[in-house]
Order: structure tokens, then sequence, then C-alpha cells
């Protein structure tokens, strides 16, 4: 396995269409929004393979994680929390950002506690799927 910042927006573009509009029935227009350009992409690669992705937006002294998605058939094997890990890396150091955050689907929160990160604020609906809010400190 191999995580890396990428630029290459077009198989980002395709892992998040596999998991988030095909697998979890995200409409088209609010996966893919008007942040890519401005955000850090990470691609996770096994096999020579692209299999999972995640980008970073920075805002003020905060990082937020968003768009982390991993292939059904390579779930399972540590690359959703590798891609976490990875992406803290890069916040780390990035000037002036202290904290990451990222909106959770609240059936995924057992998996963001155990890198970190702590629930704030209410469930919310995002897409159709109940989200909440979690925060960590680098």
């Amino acid at each position: 396995m191999k995580i890396e910042t990428t630029t290459d927006l077009a198989a980002c573009h395709a892992l998040r269409r596999a998991v988030f509009i095909e697998e979890q029935g995200v409409p088209e227009a609010e996966e893919l929004d008007d942040q890519d350009d401005r955000a850090i992409h990470l691609l996770a690669w096994q096999d020579g393979r692209a299999v999972g992705s995640a980008r970073i937006l920075l805002l003020g002294d905060t990082g937020k994680i968003g768009r982390v998605c991993v292939l059904a058939q390579a779930r399972g094997r540590g690359l959703g929390a590798a891609l976490i890990r990875a992406a803290l890396d890069v916040m780390r150091v990035q000037p002036g950002i202290r904290r990451a955050r990222l909106g959770s689907q609240t059936h995924a929160i057992g998996f963001y506690e155990k890198l970190g990160f702590a629930t704030c604020g209410p469930v919310y609906d995002d897409a159709g799927i109940p989200h909440r809010d979690m925060i960590r400190d680098l």
C-alpha cells in the first residue's frame, strides 16, 4: 500500500463516484463540488491500482478532511485509517494548521475516535446521510 498527494482529479473523482454516488446514492451535484481545485488530494494505491482517496481543505488554522473513500473490495485492510494518518501528516507541515476537522457518517464515528477525533455538535443530514462533526488537535 502507498499513499501520496496527487493532482490526478480524474482518479479521485472515479473513486468518489464508485463509493459515494453509485454505492451510497449521493447525488452527483452534491458530491462533485467547487472545492476540489483548492484542495490537497490523496490517493491510496494497492497492487498498482488506486483504491482510496481523501481531500484536505485548509481553512484558517484548521485542516478539513473530506471525501474519504475506499473501494468496497479494498476495505478491511487498514486503508481508511492510513488515509486519515496521511492526511494528518500533510496538515502538520502546513503553516498555521493546528487542528483537523471532518464530518463523519454516524456509523463511522468509532473508526474516527480510534484515530484521536472527538465528536462536536449535533447530528446533521448531509446528502441524506446522518453525519456528525469531529475534531482533533494535531
